[in-house]
């Protein structure tokens, strides 16, 4: 920590900052960069939630309104960013390819090559929404105590210029440890929305997940209806 001590009248942020060690500098820039990558994280997945549910809604309305499987298949191309309608695309996909297969298989065992299918598109796009969400998290949980640690580190360096000034009244010591909590206040400013976001994304992916799985099932009932697998709807 730096032996200069700011007067109350300029003990303000900036200043504090500009006064901090090289320590409890670094500790701010690793803070601050952490945050402005969570905010862009938290930005792009606002838009892309926002876009899923949407999309989701659009596609099951449009789903539940249609006679058979023809119709909806042309309709469901503008629903590209919806996991439900991929879902569906997939399963179709393999519908197609099982029903023109040479090789015969019961209709248990087509049904199970759907619902294989089903399981993994699912699994696939739950995974694709939660990219980057993991920095969320682990920033959520380690910014108070990367914060705590330029903390620390600033206050051994103020009791170790007290130490070698031999002053140690409040005028002297209250700048500095005020200069050392910055990096505490700092990193629980970036763990917050953090933390906020994370769980608030969990949540969405969550019920996105139990959408493609009560879709899937509701499908694999469908063809199952339907008897000979032929993909028409009754």
């Amino acid at each position: 920590m730096q032996n200069t001590a700011l007067s109350p009248a300029s003990l303000n942020f900036i200043d504090m900052i500009a006064e901090s060690s090289f320590m409890a500098k670094v500790v701010l820039v690793l803070l601050v960069g952490s945050s402005i990558f969570c905010w862009a994280i938290i930005l792009s997945k606002l838009k892309t939630l926002s876009n899923c549910v949407h999309q989701n809604n659009k596609f099951l309305d449009t789903f539940w309104k249609s006679k058979n499987l023809e119709e909806i298949i042309a309709k469901t191309e503008k629903f590209n960013k919806s996991p439900v309608a991929i879902v569906f695309k997939n399963g179709v996909r393999e519908l197609q390819r099982i029903t023109a297969a040479e090789v015969v298989l019961t209709s248990a065992e087509k049904l199970e090559n759907i619902n294989r299918t089903l399981m993994r598109t699912s699994t696939a796009e739950v995974a694709q929404l939660e990219n980057y969400l993991g920095w969320l998290g682990t920033t959520a949980s380690a910014a108070p105590f990367v914060g705590l640690f330029g903390t620390v580190w600033g206050i051994l360096e103020s009791f170790r210029s007290i130490g070698a000034s031999g002053a140690a009244n409040l005028a002297v010591v209250g700048p500095s440890i005020s200069e050392a909590l910055i990096t505490t206040a700092v990193g629980i400013a970036v763990a917050i929305p953090a933390v906020v976001a994370f769980n608030h994304f969990s949540g969405q992916i969550r019920k996105i997940a139990v959408e493609m799985e009560c879709f899937s099932q509701d499908f694999i009932n469908i063809i199952q209806r339907s008897g000979n697998l032929s993909g028409k709807r009754d």
